[in-house]
Protein backbone atom coordinates (compact mmCIF):
# COMPACT_ATOMS: atom_id res chain seq x y z
CA UNK A 1 0.00 0.00 0.00
CA UNK A 2 2.82 2.38 0.86
CA UNK A 3 4.66 1.46 -2.30
CA UNK A 4 1.57 2.32 -4.32
CA UNK A 5 1.48 5.87 -3.00
CA UNK A 6 5.16 6.69 -2.85
CA UNK A 7 5.90 5.26 -6.28
CA UNK A 8 4.04 8.17 -7.87
CA UNK A 9 6.34 10.78 -9.38
CA UNK A 10 6.64 13.89 -7.22
CA UNK A 11 7.36 17.01 -9.24
CA UNK A 12 7.12 19.36 -6.26
CA UNK A 13 8.11 18.59 -2.70
CA UNK A 14 8.30 20.38 0.62
CA UNK A 15 11.77 21.86 1.03
CA UNK A 16 13.34 21.48 4.47
CA UNK A 17 14.73 24.88 5.45
CA UNK A 18 15.78 24.36 9.07
CA UNK A 19 15.83 21.84 11.88
CA UNK A 20 15.56 23.04 15.47
CA UNK A 21 16.98 20.70 18.09
CA UNK A 22 17.56 21.11 21.81
CA UNK A 23 14.43 19.83 23.54
CA UNK A 24 14.90 16.93 25.94
CA UNK A 25 11.38 15.55 25.47
CA UNK A 26 8.53 15.53 22.97
CA UNK A 27 7.60 18.87 21.41
CA UNK A 28 3.80 19.07 21.67
CA UNK A 29 3.20 22.29 19.74
CA UNK A 30 5.07 24.76 17.55
CA UNK A 31 3.78 27.95 15.91
CA UNK A 32 5.37 30.29 13.40
CA UNK A 33 5.55 33.92 14.49
CA UNK A 34 3.88 36.04 11.78
CA UNK A 35 6.18 38.55 10.03
CA UNK A 36 9.17 37.26 12.02
CA UNK A 37 11.79 34.58 11.44
CA UNK A 38 10.73 32.95 14.66
CA UNK A 39 9.06 29.89 16.16
CA UNK A 40 7.45 29.32 19.55
CA UNK A 41 7.57 25.79 20.97
CA UNK A 42 6.17 24.09 24.06
CA UNK A 43 7.39 20.73 25.23
CA UNK A 44 6.91 17.84 27.56
CA UNK A 45 10.23 18.95 29.12
CA UNK A 46 8.26 21.83 30.78
CA UNK A 47 9.84 24.55 28.65
CA UNK A 48 8.40 27.39 26.60
CA UNK A 49 10.93 28.59 24.05
CA UNK A 50 10.92 31.41 21.52
CA UNK A 51 13.40 30.70 18.73
CA UNK A 52 14.64 33.52 16.50
CA UNK A 53 16.69 33.09 13.35
CA UNK A 54 20.18 34.54 13.68
CA UNK A 55 22.54 35.86 10.99
CA UNK A 56 24.14 32.43 10.84
CA UNK A 57 20.86 31.03 9.54
CA UNK A 58 20.32 28.95 12.68
CA UNK A 59 17.54 29.35 15.24
CA UNK A 60 18.52 30.11 18.84
CA UNK A 61 16.21 30.54 21.85
CA UNK A 62 15.71 34.19 22.75
CA UNK A 63 13.29 33.10 25.50
CA UNK A 64 13.74 29.94 27.55
CA UNK A 65 11.13 29.64 30.29
CA UNK A 66 10.42 26.64 32.52
CA UNK A 67 7.02 26.04 34.11
CA UNK A 68 5.93 23.66 36.85
CA UNK A 69 4.30 21.00 34.67
CA UNK A 70 4.79 19.56 31.15
CA UNK A 71 3.38 21.81 28.41
CA UNK A 72 0.73 20.05 26.35
CA UNK A 73 -0.62 22.75 23.98
CA UNK A 74 -0.71 26.49 23.33
CA UNK A 75 -2.64 29.34 21.73
CA UNK A 76 -0.69 32.38 20.52
CA UNK A 77 -2.35 35.68 19.58
CA UNK A 78 0.20 37.68 17.63
CA UNK A 79 -1.46 41.11 17.55
CA UNK A 80 -1.62 41.28 21.35
CA UNK A 81 1.46 39.02 21.84
CA UNK A 82 -0.49 37.03 24.42
CA UNK A 83 0.31 33.35 24.72
CA UNK A 84 -1.64 30.71 26.63
CA UNK A 85 0.04 27.43 27.60
CA UNK A 86 -1.96 24.33 28.53
CA UNK A 87 -0.26 22.06 31.04
CA UNK A 88 -0.33 18.44 32.11
CA UNK A 89 -1.66 19.40 35.56
CA UNK A 90 -4.82 20.92 34.03
CA UNK A 91 -3.94 24.61 34.40
CA UNK A 92 -3.47 27.20 31.67
CA UNK A 93 -0.78 29.86 32.08
CA UNK A 94 -0.95 33.22 30.27
CA UNK A 95 2.15 35.23 29.38
CA UNK A 96 2.78 38.51 27.57
CA UNK A 97 5.71 38.47 25.16
CA UNK A 98 7.72 41.66 24.64
CA UNK A 99 7.88 43.38 21.26
CA UNK A 100 11.47 42.25 20.66
CA UNK A 101 10.60 38.64 21.65
CA UNK A 102 13.34 38.61 24.28
CA UNK A 103 11.19 38.64 27.41
CA UNK A 104 8.01 37.01 28.63
CA UNK A 105 5.99 38.12 31.67
CA UNK A 106 3.50 35.99 33.57
CA UNK A 107 -0.05 37.42 33.49
CA UNK A 108 -2.44 34.87 34.96
CA UNK A 109 -2.93 31.19 35.76
CA UNK A 110 -6.31 29.63 35.00
CA UNK A 111 -7.55 26.47 36.82
CA UNK A 112 -9.18 25.19 33.66
CA UNK A 113 -9.14 21.40 34.15
CA UNK A 114 -8.48 18.59 36.60
CA UNK A 115 -6.24 16.74 34.16
CA UNK A 116 -4.05 17.36 31.11
CA UNK A 117 -5.17 20.19 28.81
CA UNK A 118 -5.49 18.79 25.29
CA UNK A 119 -6.35 21.93 23.28
CA UNK A 120 -7.15 25.60 23.80
CA UNK A 121 -8.23 28.68 21.88
CA UNK A 122 -8.07 32.33 22.94
CA UNK A 123 -10.79 34.62 21.58
CA UNK A 124 -9.91 38.32 21.74
CA UNK A 125 -13.41 39.29 20.59
CA UNK A 126 -15.09 37.86 23.70
CA UNK A 127 -12.00 37.72 25.96
CA UNK A 128 -12.67 34.02 26.44
CA UNK A 129 -10.27 31.15 26.90
CA UNK A 130 -11.85 27.95 25.59
CA UNK A 131 -10.11 24.65 26.36
CA UNK A 132 -10.55 20.87 26.40
CA UNK A 133 -8.91 18.35 28.67
CA UNK A 134 -8.38 14.74 29.60
CA UNK A 135 -10.82 15.27 32.45
CA UNK A 136 -13.46 14.77 29.72
CA UNK A 137 -14.56 18.39 29.73
CA UNK A 138 -14.80 21.57 27.69
CA UNK A 139 -14.43 24.76 29.71
CA UNK A 140 -14.57 28.46 28.88
CA UNK A 141 -13.16 31.14 31.15
CA UNK A 142 -13.09 34.94 31.18
CA UNK A 143 -9.55 36.21 30.60
CA UNK A 144 -10.36 39.55 32.22
CA UNK A 145 -11.52 38.16 35.57
CA UNK A 146 -9.95 34.70 35.39
CA UNK A 147 -13.26 33.15 36.44
CA UNK A 148 -14.91 30.03 35.04
CA UNK A 149 -17.92 30.80 32.85
CA UNK A 150 -19.06 27.30 31.95
CA UNK A 151 -18.16 23.65 31.58
CA UNK A 152 -19.49 20.70 29.62
CA UNK A 153 -18.54 17.10 30.35
CA UNK A 154 -18.19 14.32 27.81
CA UNK A 155 -18.20 10.55 28.28
CA UNK A 156 -14.58 10.27 27.10
CA UNK A 157 -11.41 12.34 26.69
CA UNK A 158 -11.85 15.59 24.78
CA UNK A 159 -8.86 15.52 22.46
CA UNK A 160 -9.03 18.53 20.10
CA UNK A 161 -10.87 21.80 19.65
CA UNK A 162 -11.83 24.46 17.12
CA UNK A 163 -13.80 27.62 17.80
CA UNK A 164 -15.77 30.04 15.64
CA UNK A 165 -15.13 33.48 17.11
CA UNK A 166 -18.07 35.16 15.39
CA UNK A 167 -20.85 32.73 16.32
CA UNK A 168 -19.25 31.30 19.50
CA UNK A 169 -19.63 27.72 18.31
CA UNK A 170 -17.13 25.20 19.64
CA UNK A 171 -16.22 21.94 17.88
CA UNK A 172 -14.78 19.23 20.14
CA UNK A 173 -13.29 15.94 18.94
CA UNK A 174 -13.03 13.09 21.41
CA UNK A 175 -11.49 9.66 21.85
CA UNK A 176 -14.74 7.89 20.93
CA UNK A 177 -14.48 9.21 17.37
CA UNK A 178 -17.24 11.82 17.64
CA UNK A 179 -17.18 15.56 17.05
CA UNK A 180 -19.60 17.61 19.16
CA UNK A 181 -20.73 21.07 18.08
CA UNK A 182 -21.77 23.37 20.94
CA UNK A 183 -23.12 26.90 21.11
CA UNK A 184 -21.45 28.70 24.02
CA UNK A 185 -23.06 31.53 25.97
CA UNK A 186 -21.62 33.50 28.86
CA UNK A 187 -23.39 31.46 31.53
CA UNK A 188 -24.88 28.57 29.59
CA UNK A 189 -24.51 26.45 26.44
CA UNK A 190 -26.41 24.10 24.15
CA UNK A 191 -25.39 21.08 22.09
CA UNK A 192 -26.12 21.77 18.42
CA UNK A 193 -25.25 18.38 16.92
CA UNK A 194 -22.93 15.38 17.15
CA UNK A 195 -20.97 14.37 14.06
CA UNK A 196 -20.34 10.63 13.72
CA UNK A 197 -18.21 9.18 10.96
CA UNK A 198 -14.80 8.19 12.29
CA UNK A 199 -13.95 4.68 13.47
CA UNK A 200 -11.17 5.88 15.76
CA UNK A 201 -10.31 8.72 18.11
CA UNK A 202 -10.34 12.21 16.61
CA UNK A 203 -6.87 13.72 16.85
CA UNK A 204 -7.12 16.96 14.85
CA UNK A 205 -9.72 19.53 13.82
CA UNK A 206 -9.66 22.58 11.56
CA UNK A 207 -12.47 25.09 11.07
CA UNK A 208 -12.74 27.34 8.03
CA UNK A 209 -15.10 30.20 8.99
CA UNK A 210 -15.32 31.52 5.41
CA UNK A 211 -16.78 28.43 3.73
CA UNK A 212 -18.00 27.07 7.09
CA UNK A 213 -16.25 23.75 6.60
CA UNK A 214 -14.98 21.54 9.41
CA UNK A 215 -12.17 19.06 8.82
CA UNK A 216 -11.39 16.22 11.22
CA UNK A 217 -8.52 13.72 11.25
CA UNK A 218 -8.52 10.53 13.30
CA UNK A 219 -6.67 7.38 14.30
CA UNK A 220 -8.60 5.48 11.60
CA UNK A 221 -6.13 7.12 9.16
CA UNK A 222 -8.87 9.18 7.51
CA UNK A 223 -9.87 12.82 7.14
CA UNK A 224 -13.51 13.88 6.90
CA UNK A 225 -14.80 17.20 5.58
CA UNK A 226 -18.09 18.25 7.20
CA UNK A 227 -20.07 20.87 5.26
CA UNK A 228 -21.51 22.73 8.26
CA UNK A 229 -22.58 25.78 6.26
CA UNK A 230 -24.45 23.70 3.65
CA UNK A 231 -26.81 22.34 6.35
CA UNK A 232 -27.43 19.21 4.30
CA UNK A 233 -25.23 16.80 6.21
CA UNK A 234 -22.78 16.53 3.31
CA UNK A 235 -19.51 14.82 4.19
CA UNK A 236 -16.44 13.91 2.16
CA UNK A 237 -14.10 11.09 3.18
CA UNK A 238 -10.37 11.38 2.37
CA UNK A 239 -8.20 8.29 2.71
CA UNK A 240 -4.51 8.30 1.88
CA UNK A 241 -2.63 8.08 5.18
CA UNK A 242 -1.31 4.87 6.70
CA UNK A 243 -1.16 6.08 10.30
CA UNK A 244 -3.29 8.23 12.59
CA UNK A 245 -3.88 11.78 11.37
CA UNK A 246 -2.63 14.25 14.00
CA UNK A 247 -2.59 17.66 12.29
CA UNK A 248 -4.63 19.35 9.55
CA UNK A 249 -4.83 22.81 8.00
CA UNK A 250 -7.11 24.12 5.27
CA UNK A 251 -5.78 26.84 2.95
CA UNK A 252 -8.88 28.78 1.98
CA UNK A 253 -7.19 30.82 -0.76
CA UNK A 254 -5.93 27.85 -2.78
CA UNK A 255 -8.64 25.38 -1.67
CA UNK A 256 -6.07 22.87 -0.46
CA UNK A 257 -6.07 20.74 2.65
CA UNK A 258 -2.81 19.70 4.29
CA UNK A 259 -2.87 16.75 6.68
CA UNK A 260 -0.02 15.14 8.63
CA UNK A 261 0.16 11.72 10.24
CA UNK A 262 2.12 9.98 12.96
CA UNK A 263 4.38 8.20 10.45
CA UNK A 264 5.56 11.51 8.99
CA UNK A 265 3.22 11.50 6.02
CA UNK A 266 2.23 14.90 4.64
CA UNK A 267 -0.75 14.91 2.27
CA UNK A 268 -1.88 17.85 0.16
CA UNK A 269 -5.49 17.40 -0.99
CA UNK A 270 -6.99 19.33 -3.88
CA UNK A 271 -10.39 20.49 -2.58
CA UNK A 272 -11.03 22.80 -5.52
CA UNK A 273 -12.68 20.02 -7.52
CA UNK A 274 -16.03 18.31 -7.68
CA UNK A 275 -15.89 15.40 -5.25
CA UNK A 276 -18.44 12.70 -4.49
CA UNK A 277 -19.58 11.44 -1.12
CA UNK A 278 -18.66 7.87 -0.29
CA UNK A 279 -21.84 5.77 -0.06
CA UNK A 280 -23.25 4.35 3.15
CA UNK A 281 -22.53 0.65 3.51
CA UNK A 282 -25.65 -1.42 2.95
CA UNK A 283 -26.78 -4.30 5.18
CA UNK A 284 -27.74 -7.64 3.72
CA UNK A 285 -27.94 -11.31 4.72
CA UNK A 286 -26.62 -12.42 1.35
CA UNK A 287 -24.34 -11.08 -1.39
CA UNK A 288 -26.14 -8.39 -3.34
CA UNK A 289 -24.47 -9.59 -6.54
CA UNK A 290 -24.55 -13.41 -6.56
CA UNK A 291 -27.08 -13.84 -3.71
CA UNK A 292 -24.90 -16.37 -1.87
CA UNK A 293 -25.61 -16.32 1.92
CA UNK A 294 -23.28 -14.71 4.42
CA UNK A 295 -22.10 -16.92 7.26
CA UNK A 296 -24.73 -15.70 9.76
CA UNK A 297 -27.62 -16.46 7.38
CA UNK A 298 -28.23 -19.94 8.78
CA UNK A 299 -31.65 -20.43 7.16
CA UNK A 300 -30.43 -19.82 3.59
CA UNK A 301 -27.31 -21.89 4.26
CA UNK A 302 -29.53 -24.78 5.39
CA UNK A 303 -32.00 -24.38 2.51
CA UNK A 304 -29.31 -24.21 -0.18
CA UNK A 305 -26.89 -26.62 1.54
CA UNK A 306 -24.02 -24.15 1.11
CA UNK A 307 -21.42 -22.66 3.42
CA UNK A 308 -21.82 -19.01 4.37
CA UNK A 309 -19.42 -16.41 3.00
CA UNK A 310 -17.73 -13.45 4.60
CA UNK A 311 -19.33 -10.03 3.97
CA UNK A 312 -17.40 -7.21 2.29
CA UNK A 313 -18.47 -3.82 0.93
CA UNK A 314 -17.80 -2.08 -2.35
CA UNK A 315 -16.32 1.33 -1.59
CA UNK A 316 -17.90 2.86 -4.71
CA UNK A 317 -21.53 1.68 -4.52
CA UNK A 318 -21.69 0.54 -0.89
CA UNK A 319 -23.29 -2.83 -1.66
CA UNK A 320 -22.68 -5.84 0.58
CA UNK A 321 -20.77 -8.36 -1.51
CA UNK A 322 -18.77 -11.55 -1.10
CA UNK A 323 -15.06 -11.85 -1.80
CA UNK A 324 -15.59 -13.48 -5.19
CA UNK A 325 -17.78 -10.60 -6.40
CA UNK A 326 -15.31 -7.98 -5.14
CA UNK A 327 -11.96 -9.40 -6.13
CA UNK A 328 -10.71 -6.17 -7.73
CA UNK A 329 -9.01 -3.14 -6.17
CA UNK A 330 -8.92 0.38 -7.53
CA UNK A 331 -8.15 3.93 -6.54
CA UNK A 332 -11.09 6.34 -6.84
CA UNK A 333 -9.82 9.81 -5.86
CA UNK A 334 -13.11 11.60 -6.58
CA UNK A 335 -14.46 9.79 -3.49
CA UNK A 336 -11.25 10.37 -1.55
CA UNK A 337 -9.67 6.93 -2.07
CA UNK A 338 -6.09 7.69 -3.06
CA UNK A 339 -4.88 4.11 -2.67
CA UNK A 340 -6.49 0.90 -3.99
CA UNK A 341 -9.63 -0.14 -2.13
CA UNK A 342 -12.11 -2.97 -2.57
CA UNK A 343 -14.72 -2.46 -5.29
CA UNK A 344 -17.23 -4.88 -6.74
CA UNK A 345 -16.56 -6.27 -10.21
CA UNK A 346 -19.38 -4.20 -11.78
CA UNK A 347 -18.01 -0.92 -10.41
CA UNK A 348 -14.45 -1.85 -11.38
CA UNK A 349 -15.60 -2.30 -14.98
CA UNK A 350 -17.01 1.25 -15.22
CA UNK A 351 -14.10 3.06 -13.52
CA UNK A 352 -12.09 4.74 -16.28
CA UNK A 353 -8.37 5.49 -16.27
CA UNK A 354 -9.08 9.20 -15.93
CA UNK A 355 -11.17 8.44 -12.83
CA UNK A 356 -7.97 7.17 -11.19
CA UNK A 357 -6.10 10.46 -11.64
CA UNK A 358 -4.80 11.44 -8.17
CA UNK A 359 -6.35 14.47 -6.48
CA UNK A 360 -3.72 14.56 -3.74
CA UNK A 361 0.06 14.46 -3.44
CA UNK A 362 1.93 12.66 -0.68
CA UNK A 363 5.23 13.63 0.87
CA UNK A 364 7.52 12.37 3.60
CA UNK A 365 8.22 14.55 6.63
CA UNK A 366 10.67 11.92 7.95
CA UNK A 367 9.61 12.31 11.58
CA UNK A 368 6.59 11.77 13.77
CA UNK A 369 4.31 14.79 13.25
CA UNK A 370 2.20 15.46 16.33
CA UNK A 371 1.52 19.12 15.53
CA UNK A 372 1.75 21.38 12.50
CA UNK A 373 1.34 25.10 11.87
CA UNK A 374 1.44 27.13 8.68
CA UNK A 375 2.04 30.72 7.67
CA UNK A 376 0.22 30.89 4.30
CA UNK A 377 1.51 34.40 3.56
CA UNK A 378 5.06 33.03 3.34
CA UNK A 379 4.28 29.45 2.35
CA UNK A 380 5.99 28.14 5.49
CA UNK A 381 5.09 25.08 7.56
CA UNK A 382 6.48 23.96 10.91
CA UNK A 383 6.17 20.39 12.20
CA UNK A 384 7.10 18.83 15.52
CA UNK A 385 6.62 15.60 17.42
CA UNK A 386 7.87 12.95 19.79
CA UNK A 387 11.35 12.86 18.23
CA UNK A 388 12.03 16.27 19.90
CA UNK A 389 12.86 17.87 16.54
CA UNK A 390 11.17 20.92 15.03
CA UNK A 391 11.29 21.23 11.24
CA UNK A 392 10.58 24.32 9.15
CA UNK A 393 9.48 23.69 5.55
CA UNK A 394 9.08 25.77 2.41
CA UNK A 395 5.71 24.67 0.97
CA UNK A 396 5.39 27.15 -1.90
CA UNK A 397 6.18 24.55 -4.58
CA UNK A 398 3.62 22.14 -3.13
CA UNK A 399 0.69 24.47 -2.50
CA UNK A 400 1.29 26.71 -5.51
CA UNK A 401 3.59 29.63 -6.17
CA UNK A 402 0.59 31.99 -6.23
CA UNK A 403 -0.01 31.43 -2.52
CA UNK A 404 2.20 34.16 -1.12
CA UNK A 405 1.30 36.54 -3.93
CA UNK A 406 -2.40 36.09 -3.34
CA UNK A 407 -2.11 36.87 0.34
CA UNK A 408 0.10 39.89 -0.12
CA UNK A 409 -2.58 41.49 -2.29
CA UNK A 410 -5.33 41.11 0.31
Amino acid sequence: MAAEIHSRPQTARPVLLNKIEGHTDAVNAAVLIPKEDGVITVSEDRTIRVWLKRDSGQYWPSIYHTVSSPCSCMSYHHDSRRIFIGQDNGSVVEFLISEDFNKMNHVKTYPAHQNRVSALVFSLESEWLVSTGHDKSLSWMCTQSGSMLGRHCFSTWASCLQYDHETQHAFVGDFSGQVTMLKLERQTYSIVTTLKGHEGSVGALWWDPVQRLLFSGASDHSVIMWDIGGRKGRTLLLQGHHERVQAIRYLQLTRQLISCSADGGVAVWNMDTQREEAPQWLDSDSCQKCEQPFFWNIKQMWDTKTLGLRQHHCRKCGKAVCGKCSSKRSTFPIMGFEFPVRVCDDCFAIIKDEDRTPLATFHEGKHNIAHMDMDPSRGLMVTCGSDRIVKIWDMTQVVGCSLATGFSQR
